[in-house]
């Protein structure tokens, strides 16, 4: 597989596909990578699981808190990890994932999972965020706007944004950090300065007894199963990194950052208001016009942000599966996808039903990925195992694909109470490495 120079159009629309990018454009530096993973963290979506911890899992703040960031941490070291290919070659994530499950079982498994899976969260994050401008409009400008062509609206500007590429990416962290900042001190305030349906934040804090452990592990395991399937999209930013380390530490650190910021504003509004969406519960609490702008820019940049990287990792996904396409088409088709998902507000309404669904394939087909690329592998993806991709000699990987049929039976048979996400990829991770190591015997 070569690098091919690519002409740029006038408005610059990343035409890279599956081949490596050049190393002249590898400048991206660590925190750059944590700016715009922190930019990319704190949104309405990612609010459900720390919310849900409390609402559905009888947790206090505090451990709502901490068992949320406890699974978010550990997939995003993993996620971490399965940079370095994108750093080190220059290639997608999904390009990457054939030299681990093989090239077929990327192409017609692992990427149409990465593709359901980032239309879904698309799909959340516009809902969800769609229902803020809603009610902030009419709050902050006494607008009232339709549900249904502002949701459209809005998952339009993202495709579009997102088909534009990394550089739309990078120059929006610029602008929308900033905001996503001043909206998130202004939340903390209103929180701070307010009682909620006679709730203080004094009286939330105060709330520390022990937590079920059935509970603490449940929510724990399904923030793990809704980070960890980055494992097969985090070399598509990567593959622009000045190095491996420089897109290591830059996705870690502003993930977790991130996390933490998005688990406090989540679980803290559940506890409170027994509701989820903290950009609508403090909206709802304030008259000031400033504090009204703030949290509604915050709220815009933050779902424009998150979208733009779930249609970008996305087209991706399509493309490997498709390769034909290109990158511009599988980024218009995927667009499009989103914009009609996102008229169905009932993938937020039945949010923790359809997460765990999709973890039953998506947490088997990481923990291969990442145990190939960590353990057979050692971290190392070398020139032979690109060259290996360009001769398609490995088509299939079959221990890999026996060990994730084994781990989707266990994630289905059992029950939430012991935390099937965790236990899947652990005996799925042993089922893979003791398949292999039968098989060379």
């Amino acid at each position: 597989m070569s690098t091919i120079s690519k002409q740029t159009t006038s408005i610059q629309i990343e035409r890279y596909g599956l081949e490596s990018v050049p190393q002249k454009l590898r400048t991206t530096s660590w925190y750059e990578y944590a700016m715009i993973q922190m930019t990319v963290s704190v949104n309405a979506g990612n609010f459900l699981v720390p919310a849900l911890a409390v609402l559905e899992g009888g947790l206090s703040f505090i451990w709502a808190v901490l068992s949320t960031i406890l699974g978010a941490t550990i997939a995003f070291l993993f996620v971490s990890y399965l940079s370095f290919p994108g750093a080190r070659m220059g290639i997608p994530s999904q390009y990457a994932v054939r030299s681990f499950v093989g090239i077929k079982g990327a192409q017609y498994f692992a990427s149409p999972v990465r593709t359901i899976t980032s239309l879904y969260w698309f799909a959340v994050q516009t809902i969800g965020g769609t229902y803020m401008v809603v009610e902030l409009m009419k709050r902050a400008f006494n607008f009232q706007f339709q549900f249904l062509p502002t949701a459209l609206f809005l998952a339009a500007v993202m495709a579009a944004l997102a088909l534009v590429g990394f550089d739309a990416v990078k120059k929006a962290t610029k602008y929308f950090l900033p905001l996503l900042f001043a909206g998130g001190v202004a939340m903390f305030f209103v929180y701070f300065t307010t009682s909620v349906e006679g709730n203080h934040y004094s009286s939330i804090l105060s709330m520390n007894e022990q937590p079920d452990l059935s509970s603490f592990l449940f929510f724990s395991s399904l923030a793990f199963v809704q980070y960890v399937s980055g494992v097969s999209s985090s070399s598509d930013m990567a593959r622009y990194a000045k190095s491996t380390g420089h897109a290591f530490w830059g996705i870690f650190s502003g993930n977790t950052i991130g996390f933490t910021l998005t688990a406090l504003l989540g679980a803290y509004t559940a506890a409170v208001a027994g509701t989820w969406n903290p950009f609508l519960i403090t909206s709802q609490q304030t008259n000031s016009t400033l504090l009204l702008i703030l949290i509604f820019a915050s709220a815009l940049c933050s779902m424009i942000m998150i979208n733009i990287s779930n249609a970008y990792t996305g087209g991706y996904s399509l493309l490997n599966t498709f390769p034909s396409l290109g990158r511009v088409r599988s980024a218009l088709l995927l667009g499009c996808a989103a914009i009609l998902l996102s008229s169905f507000p009932e993938f937020v309404d039945q949010a923790e039903t359809f997460i765990s669904f999709l973890g039953a394939f998506v947490i088997p087909l990481s923990a291969v990925i990442v145990s190939d690329f960590i353990v057979v592998k050692k971290g190392r993806f070398t020139t032979e195992m690109l060259q290996e991709l360009s001769e398609r000699t490995n088509t299939l990987n079959h221990p890999g694909f026996v060990a994730i049929g084994s781990g989707l039976l266990l994630y289905l048979l059992l029950p939430t109470a012991y935390s099937p996400g965790f236990l899947s990829f652990i005996v799925t991770s042993i089922v893979y490495l003791a398949s292999r190591k039968a098989m060379v015997r």
